[in-house]
């Protein structure tokens, strides 16, 4: 799947599902007719209205208001742009005034309900009492035909993205801690509805939009996550976190306020100030770097003084630039609310001590001045909404009492963590504020997608900014060999390039070095693919300069990017800025080698290779996994545009006659999908209750042989007839099976909500599952074996106390499953196994050994034992992806299965080394096999 717009008819939108990441590139083969052509025109990507006119000049109505204008000309020219009725279908969203420019951005609605990234942008200019259109661009999807009638209720599409969100972040393991928050009833996710959305793919995907926040279940870590909920089958088809970090995030924990209280508090806490507004008075502090510098500051009610600047706000404004003391706040205190004991940070007197420098707060309370100066002087930007609106930092936030090592901007404020031994607070470098500054702009103006291509554009303009503000602020010359560092200015002792964050002069592009991955990782990819276009960004500063490079990019982010632009979307907007600002000929040319030194060019993603063989192609799906057994495969799949809810097919693993179709078409998803050869079972998700499903490979009628109402299903399995699964809820979750002729499931632990049963696993008449259970006044841990036949169930050796148990895998000789003694380990996991009878544990491969595995899934073979882990590392790049190893059952020897890049997922086994998976390399998710191990990948 990708996570966007693609050439041609195989472009989906961002949003061809939550599988991909690849975004928008507009079609450049294909040229709809126009009468009256304009000057320059690129068609748009499976829609027929343009994705980018310049070079007219046309008249509009100079008496209208900017929105009437700009959808008045949309109308007059519904020839050229193919929109019916630009006045019902286009909401305004911000007009956007430079001197005589006018920047007009609408909202694209289908029926009165907001398209996902449906926004498009009509430029104008006003001059002597005449106003005429200059250009357009973005994306109005002209194929949408969807109903706009759910026939899913609002609180089951909470329910459902909720149990999802849960499910993706901790429903690979069983751990203690879901014992304790089980024991007390703490949800540590709540959703809220925040009403209808179209999701721009083929004729239109109508879903609940859900914002789900609080606490990874598993790791306390704050939550933010977008989940889109199909209204008519309840299944969540998109979902990304909003979340917007200089580094890839990590897991904090603890409490906050609603999102909606955060602007409400801060601006409550300058309007109930009696000393507001205030005209400010001059201070001084030093920064960590140890130089001294001044600051502007306010005397408080208490007669502190106050780390809170009046002076760079319009006259007569109550809002302020302040920095925030939040040195006793945990990070998901502060992720999208408003603490209520919040205070600035203060002193007693206006110069600023070493508590203030050694915190970051000094550091960021210059540099926040420093970057709303560039913006004001540079662009003409008041703010980061560009209205003036407050700005504010919070410092020195912790996780679990512990160093916190990042930053990020949540949609209301910028927050920088308290830094480590290795690390100065996060707000130690001018490069960093201004990249989280950077955001609030982004989101102010093209509020490009956090997710995906549009997700790395993002990060790549944020990085712009940022560094442009910081080489410039500190004279460093554009072709130092250290210009494109982003962060090289945290380290404590190390030199400057060791502990750099990224560095957009690492030459990165799309054929080399792109990496294709879900939106569960890395959010597709946005940190780990912004430097290909921010180096090309940054090609362009260095060899058109500074000053003229700026006023481009700021000029293509402000007027003509769009939501979902892609790469090639923004070098087409970089250019047509360009061009607008007057760079024409050879200066031109040079830009345009910019982007195409980083292979950003149309098509780019159709050169991405693999070493392995596909079965099964653009399978458009999120989350679904593959199952295997019997020489067949099985996995769902959408059809080429995404539209589709998700139908079940099954494949012989040699590649041999064509996949078959299993589940019926009939609007609900299909999904979970499990094969022994002979049956496939699977889960089938519609608008009040979840059905598990079976069918024979070989033909025949479907058969029903469960039906839920309140809860999810996951981890299904099926050997001889007999299936297994879990059944989730909230807080329980149980292992059930179905022997052939069933009427009622089988719950392995009777179903006592006192143990949580997980990650079955099934083969030669024994079922294996992780459990949780109270023994002695507390909880165990441990992995337990159901003989079929006997009913007997034995309990597995225990070796030292798991805190978490992962997916358990069997054969016809021992059991296998992911364990985790030592939480402190970043999440590495051993890989244990025992004899069937419950005896001979011992670890294959230690989780404490060096190189130790992140493993989240499991299969094995009568000879091998896959698991799907990343390496443990400080920053992601593709050796940290998720990638599927293989181990002989001994342990003795460890291998990559492929060396594809970008992230694979749910490895499946067949027999000896073969494994069937799901493949991001290409951008779209693909069903693939490899016969055999590749080795190191060194």
């Amino acid at each position: 799947m990708r996570s966007g717009i693609r050439a041609g008819a195989r472009g989906a939108a961002l949003l061809a599902a939550a599988g991909l990441l690849i975004t928008a590139v507009p079609a450049s083969a294909a040229t709809p007719p126009a009468t009256e052509p304009p000057a320059d025109v690129i068609p748009g990507a499976t829609t027929e209205t343009p994705a980018l006119v310049d070079g007219i000049r046309e008249a509009a109505d100079a008496g209208a208001r900017p929105a009437d204008a700009a959808r008045e000309h949309l109308a007059a020219r519904e020839s050229r742009y193919k929109i019916a009725e630009p006045g019902r279908d286009l909401a305004p969203v911000q007009t956007l005034k430079r001197g005589a420019e006018e920047t007009v951005r609408l909202q694209q609605k289908h029926k009165g309900v907001p398209v996902l990234g449906g926004q498009y942008v009509v430029r104008m200019e006003t001059k002597g009492g005449k106003r005429v259109v200059t250009g357009t661009s973005g994306k109005y999807f002209t194929d949408l035909a969807t109903g706009v009638t759910p026939t899913v209720a609002e609180e089951v599409a909470v329910r459902r993205a909720v149990s999802a969100t849960q499910s993706r972040l901790g429903g690979h393991r069983l751990a203690l801690a879901d014992a304790r928050r089980a024991e007390k009833r703490e949800q540590p996710l709540h959703g809220t509805a925040a009403g209808l959305v179209v999701i721009p793919r083929g004729e239109g995907v109508l879903t609940y939009h859900v914002t789900v926040r609080g606490t990874h279940p598993l790791t306390g870590a704050p939550v933010l996550q977008h989940v889109y909920v199909d209204a008519r089958a309840g299944f969540p088809v998109l979902q990304y976190s909003g979340i917007k970090t200089i580094t890839p995030p990590k897991a904090p924990t603890g409490k906050a306020l609603s999102a909606e209280a955060a602007t409400a508090r801060a601006a409550k806490a300058a309007a109930d100030d009696p000393a507001a507004p205030h005209p400010g008075m001059a201070g001084s502090g030093t920064l960590l770097n140890g130089t001294k510098v001044d600051l502007d500051v306010r005397k408080a009610a208490d007669d502190r003084y106050v780390l809170a600047d009046h002076a760079r706000m319009a006259a007569g404004s109550k809002n302020a630039l302040t920095t925030w003391d939040a040195r006793d706040k945990d990070v998901s205190e502060v992720l999208g609310g408003w603490p209520a004991d919040l205070k600035e940070f203060g002193s007693p007197t206006p110069q600023f001590g070493a508590d203030a420098t050694d915190s970051g707060a000094v550091d960021a309370h210059w540099a926040a001045g420093q970057v709303y100066d560039y913006y004001k002087q540079h662009h003409a930007r008041d703010g980061l909404d560009g209205r003036g609106s407050a700005v504010n930092s919070l410092v020195g936030v912790t996780q679990f009492g512990m160093p916190y090592v990042n930053a990020f901007w949540d949609g209301t404020k910028m927050v920088y963590g308290s830094g480590d031994d290795d690390y100065k607070p996060l707000s130690a470098d001018l490069d960093v504020v201004g990249h989280e500054m950077t955001h609030g702009v982004v989101e102010n103006s093209a509020n490009l997608v956090y997710a995906g291509q549009s997700g790395a554009l993002n990060e790549a303009v944020a990085d712009y900014f940022g560094n442009a503000i910081d080489v410039t602020q500190s004279g460093m010359a554009m072709d130092h060999p250290e210009s494109g560092l982003i962060g090289e200015d945290l380290c404590r002792t190390a030199a400057p390039r060791a502990c750099a964050l990224r560095d957009m002069n690492d030459g990165a592009t799309t054929s080399k070095n792109f990496l294709g991955a879900t939106f569960g990782t890395d959010n597709g990819g946005v940190h780990l693919n912004s430097t290909v276009f921010s180096g090309a960004l940054w090609d362009l500063r260095q060899d058109l300069g500074a000053e003229l490079a700026d006023r481009i990019v700021y000029k293509a982010l402000t007027e003509y990017m769009t939501p979902l632009d892609g790469f090639t979307d923004g070098r087409n907007a970089v250019l047509a800025a360009a061009k607008d600002l007057g760079v024409t000929g050879a200066r031109l040319n040079v830009a345009k080698r910019s982007f195409n030194a980083h292979g950003i060019v149309a098509g780019w993603e159709d050169a991405l290779g693999v070493d392995s063989d596909e079965l099964f192609g653009k399978l458009n799906i999120s989350g679904t996994g593959v199952q295997a057994g019997g020489g067949w495969w099985t996995v769902a799949k959408s059809n080429d545009d995404g539209t589709e809810p998700y139908s079940v097919y099954a494949g012989r693993a040699d590649g041999k006659g064509a996949p078959k179709l299993i589940s019926p078409n009939d609007g609900r998803y299909h999904v979970y999908p499990a094969t022994d050869g002979k049956t496939v079972v699977w889960a089938a998700y519609g608008a009040a209750s979840v059905d598990v499903l079976s069918r024979p490979i070989a033909g025949g009628p479907i058969k029903r042989l469960y039906t839920s109402t309140t809860t999810d299903v996951g981890g299904l399995r099926v050997d001889n007839g007999v299936t297994v699964f879990e059944s989730l809820g909230f807080f329980t979750r149980h292992v059930v099976h179905l022997r052939p002729g069933d009427t009622k499931p089988t719950y392995v632990d009777g179903n006592d909500d006192d143990v949580l049963t997980a990650l079955p696993s099934i083969a030669h008449g024994r079922i294996a599952y992780a459990k949780l259970y109270p023994e002695g006044g507390d909880y165990r841990l441990g992995v337990e074996l159901l003989d079929l036949k006997t009913g007997k169930k034995t309990l597995t050796e225990r070796l030292d106390e798991p805190q978490t148990v992962g997916q358990t895998g069997l054969n016809g000789s021992n059991v296998f499953w992911l364990t985790e003694n030592n939480v402190a380990d970043d999440g590495r996991m051993g890989i244990r196994r025992a004899n069937l009878d419950g005896t001979g544990a011992y670890d294959i491969s230690s989780e404490h050994k060096p190189g130790a595995l992140i493993a989240s899934d499991l299969t094995v073979s009568e000879t091998a034992v896959t698991v799907n882990a990343t390496l443990p590392d400080t920053q992601y790049r593709n050796e940290t992806l998720p990638k599927n190893w293989q181990l002989t059952t001994d342990g003795s020897r460890q291998e990559r299965v492929s060396c594809n890049r970008g992230e694979q997922l749910s490895p499946a086994a067949l027999d000896g080394t073969k494994v069937v998976w799901i493949d991001g390399t290409t951008g779209w998710t693909n069903l693939v096999t490899r016969d055999r191990p590749a080795g190191r990948c060194g």
